[in-house]
């Protein structure tokens, strides 16, 4: 898989009819909050000290897992130390209650009648209103569920999100049908082959991701498969590299879909280096 440089970064045109806010945003981590359906939502900003507001970056959303919070996913997430030396803006989005903690409405589980794309969309709007944001380069990743927000948006929003690295989850049989994006969409996903609270064939895990909210994953290989259905792909996949990922690259509009596995690892599994270079060669 070939890289993409800082300069290579720097060469991009800048987007038309993109204008950079006058007053540049100070580096460091704020609240912020947006207002979605009549309810106030919360996330934190994150900007890098390498951000000077002077030509539009990437954005990053990186969705936590359940039960957590943005700003413990600001705390633990290895994506900063991959973008922040790149100028790249994250955002990291709370989600709303749910019956076993604060979590995301993908559809079948684990809030009920909430709308976590419109936030996601939300989310994106609003910083591109306080920073330099290039509106082709929005990406989305997360652990856990947080990785299932980030399937979720690429099926529902990827007029507004490039590529997605989730990690730790795979789509969900009660919404794979509803998964019909707008245009191709890069994914890169890990899976760690001995995870026990998504299982990695696929199926009911033991324990519950919501006991009132059942949910049947569709299994890493078979969510593999279907992105690569969904992206129209011709070619056969790969064969393994030396980061245990396969991959399809002979995909409309030149999107890839990848699956890195770990033999013996659980849902800890990401490999941020890797995803990052994935995500910011592609834009919509």
């Amino acid at each position: 898989m070939v890289g993409c440089s800082r300069a290579a970064l720097d060469a991009i045109a800048p987007p038309e009819g993109v204008v950079c806010p006058s007053s540049v945003l100070p580096a460091g981590d704020t609240n912020q909050t947006v207002e979605v359906d009549g309810d106030t939502r919360s996330y934190v900003l994150h900007v890098p000290s390498t951000y000077d507001g002077s030509k539009p970056v990437p954005l990053v959303l990186d969705f936590h897992a359940l039960p957590s919070t943005g700003a413990r996913e600001r705390a633990t997430s290895p994506y900063p130390a991959q973008t922040d030396p790149e100028g790249a803006i994250m955002a990291f989005p709370d989600g709303l209650p749910g019956p076993s903690g604060t979590a995301w409405n993908v559809g079948p589980c684990c809030v009920p009648d909430v709308d976590d794309v419109a936030f996601a969309r939300a989310v994106v709007a609003d910083v591109r209103n306080l920073a330099c944001v290039d509106p082709r380069r929005v990406y989305a990743v997360g652990p856990s569920m947080g990785g299932g927000m980030a399937y979720y948006v690429a099926c529902h929003a990827a007029d507004v999100f490039a590529a997605i690295a989730p990690w730790a989850f795979d789509l969900l049989e009660e919404n794979v049908t509803d998964c019909k994006p707008t245009r191709p969409i890069t994914v890169v996903s890990f899976r760690g082959a001995a995870d026990t609270f998504v299982p990695f064939g696929g199926g009911t895990p033991a324990t519950p991701v919501v006991p009132s909210m059942a949910v049947t994953f569709l299994g890493a290989q078979a969510t593999f498969e279907k992105w690569a259905e969904l992206d129209r792909c011709t070619d056969p996949p790969s064969a393994e590299d030396s980061n245990g990922c396969v991959a399809h690259s002979s995909c409309q509009g030149g999107v890839e879909v990848i699956l890195c596995t770990k033999e013996g690892a659980g849902q800890e599994y990401n490999n941020a280096s890797l995803g990052w270079t994935v995500l910011k060669r592609h834009t919509l």
